[in-house]
């Protein structure tokens, strides 16, 4: 069949291509920047044809191999119960491979027709303590950066390296957008991009402090990773290959605090949320969809669900997780309580969507770089105001019980974390023990800090639910 191309491309764009210059820089060029920010800038380029995307993967070529040979084309699939819809994006302009192309990558970023540099590279992509927020120093990567500034590895060393070279010739500062699920994501990128400037120069740190802008970002779209069988439905559905293709659900949101240092695009003529203040619609979506996902994610592998709507299908969990959002989460957020109730309700609708096979093992990598946003925080207020921490420290616990490497079938779980190893070491050395292994799991102090392992509330509440896990199972642990 033939490939999906600028020469193939069978429904005109709503723009002309060849007009189109890049503005933006994106490290990170996942599956989730797809379908959520390059689709809100291919909505403006009809408009205003100057906003491009340059896309960078910082890991691995897979997503520029992928789409290269579509001149950076792709489809972007609806999925609902009603059906799929489908729609070509074409504001990914060229895609560079940090790894081989790592002076491109740094040219394009001091291109003074670059304005943005934006990220989705995921929590640990920060190089921090996700417990602080601060920069991580011993981490491999900064440890390198620190070592050739000239040629970094890290996102936080290529942010550095590109204002430095954008100050050093004269041209106009950057504004680093991240679109990464951290509270106060530009706060947090600021930080830790700065803290890093400062190492290399004080002049350089404090040049940043004044002129270069970080706005914070709520993103919001589940988009599932895409399988064999997707492509095969967009190939019917389109009559063109697509090698790498994104599925994803109608909702989209995407809430921006307005501070830029050199322009913008429109975005809000696109449906995003342009404020002053980004914090509570952050919390409430960290506290509610990502804490939620995060519980839905250990809880229904481990009662054997491969799916989310499978897992919130069960009444148990529906249950479970309708109570995390209403008695745990809400009561820490400061929106009124009947908006809240209506954004419990549709993300409850969002995770049945039957159409949408969002895998709980995708939700479950990384659990220690998400923990700490998702659900201690929730647990940290709750604490302090005298609330119950029942539901969301069982999520935790069955996170532990999910790091443990081994399901209750006895098969190996494929544990994707940046402590993967030292989690499993702990497990390993506290067998079946729930006291054993919760005690040294909080004892990693990246994830709990060193509040919560001793608050007793907290250490008793999670390992009553390990051992339960343990004695009984996901399943017959959620239903009591």
């Amino acid at each position: 069949m033939t490939r999906l191309s600028s020469a193939t491309l069978t429904a005109a764009l709503p723009y002309d291509r060849k007009t189109v210059t890049p503005g933006i820089v994106h490290l990170g060029i996942g599956a989730f920047h797809r379908a959520h920010m390059a689709v809100y800038v291919d909505d403006l380029l009809a408009r205003d044809p100057s906003w491009g995307i340059i896309g960078a993967s910082l890991r691995r070529p897979d997503t520029r191999d992928a789409l290269a040979p579509q001149d950076c084309l792709y489809t972007v699939a609806v999925r609902d119960a009603e059906g799929t819809t489908t729609r070509v994006i074409g504001s990914i302009l060229d895609i560079l491979d940090a790894n081989t192309q790592r002076q491109e990558l740094l040219v394009a970023l001091a291109d003074p027709r670059i304005r943005i540099v934006s990220l989705t590279v995921t929590e640990k992509g920060y190089c921090h303590d996700p417990a602080t927020g601060l920069l991580d120093k011993a981490h491999p990567d900064i440890v390198h950066d620190l070592a050739s500034p000239a040629a970094p590895i890290s996102a936080p060393g290529l942010i550095v390296r590109a204002i430095e070279l954008r100050r050093d010739a004269g041209i106009a500062p950057l504004t680093v957008m991240s679109c990464d699920n951290l509270p106060a994501n530009g706060e947090t990128a600021k930080r830790i991009v700065t803290g890093l400037a400062a190492l290399h120069s004080a002049d350089l740190a404090a040049y940043i402090e004044e002129h270069v802008a970080f706005p914070s970002t709520m993103v919001d779209r589940i988009v599932p990773a895409t399988t064999d069988s997707d492509r095969e439905t967009v190939r019917a559905a389109t009559e063109l290959e697509d090698a790498w293709p994104i599925m994803t659900e109608p909702f989209t949101q995407w809430v921006i605090e307005d501070h830029f240092a050199n322009g913008r695009p429109a975005f809000e003529l696109a449906g995003a949320q342009l404020v002053d203040d980004v914090e509570p619609f952050e919390l409430m979506k960290l506290r509610m969809l990502n804490g939620s996902h995060s519980t839905i994610a250990y809880l229904g592998y481990l009662s054997g669900y491969q799916f989310v709507n499978e897992a919130i299908a069960d009444p148990a969990i529906h249950k479970l997780v309708h109570a995390l959002m209403t008695d745990e989460a809400m009561p820490t957020l400061p929106m009124a309580r009947e908006e809240l109730g209506r954004y419990r309700d549709q993300l409850l609708a969002r995770f049945a969507n039957p159409a949408l096979k969002h895998r709980t093992w995708q939700i479950a990598m990384d659990g220690s770089q998400k923990l700490p946003q998702r659900l201690l925080g929730t647990i940290r207020d709750n604490l302090a105001a005298g609330r119950s921490i029942s539901r969301a420290s069982l999520g935790v616990a069955a996170w532990m019980r999910y790091v443990t490497g081994i399901d209750e079938a006895g098969t190996a779980i494929d544990v994707k974390d940046p402590l993967a190893a030292r989690l499993r070491d702990i497990a390993d050395a506290a067998g079946r023990d729930a006291e054993r292994l919760a005690a040294g799991l909080l004892a990693v102090d990246q994830i709990f800090g060193t509040d919560l392992p001793a608050n007793a509330t907290f250490r008793s509440a999670v390992t009553a639910h390990l051992a339960a896990l343990f004695a009984k199972g996901a399943r017959a642990t959620i239903a009591s």
